[in-house]
């Protein structure tokens, strides 16, 4: 198979890219060169924020391919001129899109055929909401493509190579030791999706041709809160004491969800909305989910390789839990 990665340098994209290579398939990969791509691809460089100018060595290149995968985020016009590009030179686009394009509050257990949000368009640039963005990029996907459109509705990923700053604060923190604030229940539920077996499902539904949206994530409660933050003080091998703090405290200190203790959210509308989506199309159409156990201590030992600090997307915020705000929450 020949697949041609929008972007596969990082994270999701880099997660996709190793696992075609690992099929022994020949692999594509079109960046902007501000990471070095994995070996063994065959690179090309352009800005897709510049128009078609920017895709000129994309247009250039000699070849058509078998699959296309872009995670693409920004604005939707770059999804619109390179899926444009290659409607005629591809035979199936996946676009890598969110769960964000469901109207909110996305109530519990919601499917694909659930409301989106209002005024998406594929030609929409500038400063885009990130709803409308992906939203957006959907569209672009299936004007240029059709039922050749695959469209993976991930909600969170997490795993190795992970440049958002969930997991890898989780893990740095837990790895200093002492008490560390812990967001209860213990036993509230979490749905997310390794990169990893992300990247695998997104091969095998687009070399079978699959179209359409699918929420790319695994069943609610895969793993509670407590199951993740036990897997990390296992795996960092800390001995870190976790002092579970009811919602409403955290809530009252000024904790922010999400943010301030990445990946928690309590119960209610955006717990919902994140961690009780629909899951079973992608689960009857192939998509495994490993145990949270693997996915941290793998993320674990390559934060190890990396020295501790994770790389961190320059266009979203850097996330955890203010010092001296736990301190303050620590105090008896």
């Amino acid at each position: 198979m020949k697949l041609l990665m929008l972007g596969g340098t990082e994270f999701v994209g880099r997660a996709v890219t190793g696992a075609a290579l690992e099929r022994g398939w020949e692999v594509t990969v079109f960046h902007r060169g501000h990471h070095a791509p994995p070996p063994g691809v065959r690179a090309l460089t352009g800005d897709r924020t510049g128009g078609e100018r920017g895709l000129a060595a994309l247009a250039d290149h000699v070849g058509d391919w078998d699959l296309v995968v872009d995670t693409w985020s920004g604005v939707p016009t770059a999804v619109r001129d390179a899926a444009r590009l290659l409607a005629d030179r591809a035979g199936h686009y996946t676009y890598v899109s969110s769960r964000s394009v469901y109207a909110y509050p996305a109530p519990a257990g919601l499917d694909e055929d659930g409301p989106l949000v209002a005024g998406a368009s594929p030609d929409e640039g500038g400063d885009v909401p990130y709803d409308r963005a992906k939203r957006g990029g959907e569209l672009a996907a299936l004007d240029a493509f059709g039922d050749r459109a695959l469209l993976a509705r991930a909600g969170l990923i997490i795993g190795p190579g992970e440049n958002i700053g969930r997991l890898p604060w989780w893990l740095t923190r837990i790895a200093r030791g002492g008490p560390v604030i812990a967001p209860g229940p213990r036993t509230t539920e979490l749905q997310y999706v390794d990169a990893r077996d992300l990247a695998e499902w997104l091969l095998d539904a687009a070399a079978a041709g699959l179209y359409g949206p699918y929420n790319t994530v695994s069943r609610p409660g895969h793993a509670t809160m407590g199951e993740l933050l036990d897997a990390c003080v296992r795996a960092t091998g800390s001995g870190a004491e976790l002092r579970w703090t009811d919602p409403d405290t955290l809530l009252a200190a000024g904790v922010e969800p999400w943010t301030g203790l990445p990946i928690w959210l309590p119960e209610g509308e955006l717990h919902d909305a994140m961690h009780r989506g629909g899951h079973a199309r992608a689960e009857a159409a192939g998509l495994r989910c490993r145990p949270v156990t693997e996915t941290v201590a793998d993320t674990w030992s390559w934060l190890r390789g990396l020295g501790g600090t994770a790389p961190q997307r320059p266009d979203r915020p850097a996330v955890g839990l203010d010092p001296r705000l736990e301190a303050k929450l620590l105090t008896p």
